[in-house]
């Protein structure tokens, strides 16, 4: 039975927790998009990726729910690196103390709300991405690329419905000749238009409202960590753009443009390989039923997300 967009969005958004269940709603996101993948592994191909990214936006969302609430969590020092804590506080006095050499920037009130601010922004771009995008998967799903034409319009024809409809025409063609290059080129086609409507159309203005400050240690903060679905893959914004453009700001992941130089040359191949290496017993299957059951520990992907920052050749 077919049903609106808006519908759609409604029945996908009754089943997530509530907005401020910051990291349980991330978790919640994340899981969906795995289980969309595994469902369709040769065809959702957008989903699978979403999945680690939403899961590495997850830290940054962990931070924003220990600031918004600190009481409600016991800090205690790494054992590995005695000047290393977990509290949110001194971790973001010592991210812009190494930055910028203004040791009391965090003092302020105001610097403290800038940065909420900004990790608020962060919640929000995951949150709609959800929205702008999962619903044509669960409608893909039920009604296939009907219900996807009958409720795309607007600035999604240029890029969701034209992805969708290269996905639907590939997987045709892959029941129809199985292995033939042709259809899986059409599928990831597809696929890299789903993310061209989310970095420009979904995520563009959440990157616009983060503040000049928060726009470097959001770049220093964006990687897609795949290692643990396949041997030391991994890119970084950081390492692509190189760590003194960044920190200077030159190259910004809230940039379109640097973003997408970084995602079309270091992140799709490298999420190209992981995907690749999906069978019934791969790593990378085993890694998003993690994502899905949840076993996934957020604090300690916070403890390595911190540690990885503090040792950026140049910095501290």
């Amino acid at each position: 039975m077919s049903r609106s967009k808006e519908k759609w969005i409604e029945e996908l958004e009754a089943v997530l927790p509530q907005k401020h269940k910051i990291v349980e709603r991330n978790r919640a996101i994340t899981a969906q998009y795995a289980e969309w993948y595994l469902s369709r592994p040769a065809f959702f191909k957008w989903a699978g990726m979403a999945a680690f990214a939403s899961r590495q936006v997850g830290i940054a969302l962990a931070f924003s729910e220990l600031m918004h609430a600190p009481d409600q969590i016991v800090l205690q020092d790494d054992p590995v690196d005695e000047g290393f804590s977990l509290d949110p506080g001194r971790f973001f006095r010592s991210a812009v103390n190494n930055l910028f050499s203004v040791p009391s920037f965090m003092h302020s009130v105001a610097a403290r709300q800038l940065f909420l601010a900004d990790l608020d922004e962060i919640r929000r771009g995951n949150n709609n991405i959800y929205s702008d995008i999962a619903w044509a998967h669960a409608a893909y799903l039920e009604g296939g690329i009907d219900e996807i034409e009958i409720n795309c319009g607007g600035d999604e024809d240029d890029y969701m419905l034209k992805g969708f409809r290269l996905i639907d025409e590939g997987s045709r063609l892959l029941n129809n000749v199985p292995n033939t290059g042709e259809a899986q080129r059409m599928i990831w086609e597809g696929n890299v238009l789903l993310l061209r409507h989310e970095q420009i159309n979904t995520l563009q203005p959440v990157f616009d409202a983060i503040s000049s400050q928060g726009r470097i240690v959001v770049s220093f903060g964006s990687e897609l960590d795949f290692s643990g679905a396949f041997h030391n893959a991994k890119a970084s914004f950081s390492t692509y753009s190189g760590y003194f453009e960044t920190l200077t700001g030159i190259k910004s992941v809230t940039d379109s443009r640097h973003r997408w130089d970084w995602i079309e040359k270091d992140v799709l191949p490298v999420w190209a390989r992981v995907d690749e290496s999906y069978s019934e017993d791969s790593l990378l299957k085993k890694q998003l039923e993690l994502f899905i059951s949840g076993e996934s520990t957020m604090m300690d992907q916070v403890k390595q997300y911190a540690a990885n920052l503090f040792r950026i050749p140049g910095i501290g």
